[in-house]
This record gives structure tokens, sequence and C-alpha cells, in this order.
């Protein structure tokens, strides 16, 4: 086996394999594509054919690294030789879990679903109408989505969650003058992803995520389908109010922060 990296003249190469299945490679394309200065991307080959590929990506406004692996466990057994990073948050194919584990100790370990939802299949709720948010409300997003979920959201900057978020369609609802709901996507051509959800447990349980899941899938359908959506097998009221939304389970991953 020989590890490459795309811009080593492998690009054609790259493209090939992911464009054989987008969605498994959902970031891989879009931070090769869009963020370019920031992502690494290597390749595993093997008499010429790819059968495995990573992703290293500086995330902006985190503490730590990002890296996605994808392939055989052969193949992602050697490219976990390429992780040198002392924080870092991992995702690999659920049947390699014990490989991650010999390597790295991690302090957060979850299952995570990509869920997809394709025009036609949406079953949108919008009880109580979100508004749209701007810049100006990013300070009470961070402090909101910290509140709600120390444990993935805990390192958010809301200074540099500016920059990273200055491209994204954000909705929120309100309740006795503060932000209590909150959700963003970004539109790109291949397919949506509402990268975050997040609700005040104080007021949790009355359909705002609900509202806010179907009104932000009802923009990406319109705009760039498939939505998508990430969540962690063990969040059952998400994976309720995602499915209820009319999201379907569409692959797993084994997601580690070390």
């Amino acid at each position: 086996m020989n590890v490459v990296s795309v811009e080593e003249g492998f690009e054609r190469v790259f493209w090939d394999t992911v464009n054989k299945d987008p969605l498994n490679y959902y970031f891989f394309i879009l931070d090769w594509t869009r963020q370019r200065d920031r992502t690494k991307i290597l390749l595993t080959l093997e008499d010429e054919r790819v059968i495995g590929s990573m992703l290293q990506y500086t995330a902006p406004g985190r503490r730590h690294s990002v890296a996605q692996i994808r392939g055989s466990r052969k193949a992602v057994e050697q490219l976990l030789g390429y992780t040198d990073f002392e924080r870092v948050e991992l995702q690999v194919p659920v049947d390699c879990e014990d490989i991650v584990l010999k390597r790295y100790k991690p302090w957060f370990k979850h299952v995570l679903i990509l869920m997809r939802m394709k025009k036609g299949e949406e079953n949108l709720q919008v009880k109580q109408a979100p508004v749209k948010l701007d810049p100006e409300d990013i300070e009470d997003i961070v402090n909101l989505m910290q509140g709600a979920d120390s444990e993935s959201w805990g390192d958010l900057d809301a200074e540099q969650q500016k920059l990273a978020w200055k491209e994204a369609y954000m909705l929120g609802i309100k309740q006795d003058n503060k932000l209590v709901s909150i959700g963003l996507t970004r539109f790109f051509e291949i397919g949506s992803n509402i990268s975050a959800i997040a609700t005040d447990k104080a007021y949790r349980d009355r359909g705002f995520a609900t509202s806010i899941v179907s009104a932000l899938a009802e923009e990406i359908l319109k705009n760039s389908p498939p939505a998508l959506i990430h969540v962690l097998s063990d969040n059952a009221p998400a994976v309720r109010v995602y499915s209820k939304a009319g999201f379907k389970p569409c692959k797993q991953y084994i997601l580690i922060r070390t």
C-alpha cells in the first residue's frame, strides 16, 4: 500500500473516488473545494486502486483539528499513522472502532448517524415560526449551544464563529425576550447539512426543535437538495425529531475526540 497526497497529482483519482458516493465523502468534497488552505487529503493506493482516504481539516473557531477516514480496515489502520494531533475530532467507519481505540484513549466516543431527506420525503411541521438570525446574534447562539450540550460545543469561540458562520443561514425562536432555540445550515449544490440544532433545556418539549428543523429543511429543499443532518445515535429525542420531519438514516460512523 502507498499513501499519497491529493496535491501530488492525484486530484483526478480523488474525484473519481468521491463521486461514486458523495454523501459518504460530503466534507471531503466541501472542504477541498471551498477551504483548500485549511484542508489536506491523503489517499491509500493498492495496485493503483484507492482503498482508503483521509481528510485533515483545521476548523475555524474550534480548539481541535478534524480528521475523517474512509475505506477498508487495512487502509484505516495505515492512515491513522498519519494523524499526529494532540487534540482531534476523528470519524471512522463503524467496523474500525477497535483500530482507533488501540491508538487513542478518547474522552468522547459515540456512534454518529448521517440522516438524509430527499425532495418528496419531507413531513415538515412548523408550529412555531422561527425568525432569521444574523451575525449580531452569534454570541447568543454560541452561549445557547454551550448550555445545551457542553460536551459537543464547549470549545466554541463566539468571535471565531462569526467568521466560520459568515455564509450560514441561521434560524431561531425567542421566548421571554431571549433566544431559546436555534438551527443553522449552509446551502451547497451537492446537498446542505444542518450543522447545529440546540434548544435551551428549560424550553424543551415544546416543538421548537421540530419547527426549526422543518423550516431549515424546507429552505434546503428549495435551494440544494438533499437535506442532511448528523446526530449521535444515543440522542433519542433528536433522532425522533429528525425522523418525524422526514429524515432517514443513511450512514454510520464512530466519532471520537481526544
